[in-house]
């Protein structure tokens, strides 16, 4: 079996998981971009995301971060969840924005994780700051076979 490249590896593990991704999916995300430790989703907001003050519910700010967290913390093919994360809401989103989130890795060290991730607007303009904290469970993302 040969080496894959860390590249390739991170958007075999995005479409596997992707794949089985009924939340994201159903929401309608796109992965925009994955690399090693970094994932790039967005999405639109629709009138179902829509709460009583006009504005985009903060569930669905926090299931977008949530979503470019899972796909930055799992680009090594290290099956990886959530221990605890957080979020500050920072400008509201509105009907039509469509929203980037930026997931950065901050570190990674033996079975946990620190990353970071932006959420945008159309404009660039921040609307949520997300971190999340990674613990590596056992498992693979994709089927060790895929990979030869």
């Amino acid at each position: 079996m040969s080496e894959i490249d860390p590249q390739q590896l991170a958007e075999r593990c995005a479409k596997a998981m992707f794949e089985q991704d009924q939340a994201s999916q159903k929401l309608g995300m796109k992965i925009e971009s994955v690399a090693p430790g970094r994932a790039e989703l967005s999405m639109t907001v629709t009138e179902d995301m829509i709460q009583g003050h006009g504005s985009c519910h903060g569930g669905y700010l926090f299931t977008l971060a949530d979503s470019a967290f899972a796909f930055s913390c799992n680009t090594y093919d290290k099956r990886t969840v959530a221990s605890g994360c957080s979020i500050d809401y920072v400008y509201g989103a509105s009907l039509g924005d469509r929203l980037i989130a930026t997931a950065e890795e901050q570190s990674r060290g033996g079975r946990t994780g620190v990353y970071d991730i932006t959420l945008t607007n159309q404009d660039g303009a921040t609307v949520a700051l997300f971190r999340g904290k990674s613990y590596q469970v056992r498992g693979s993302v994709i089927d060790s076979e895929e990979q030869s």
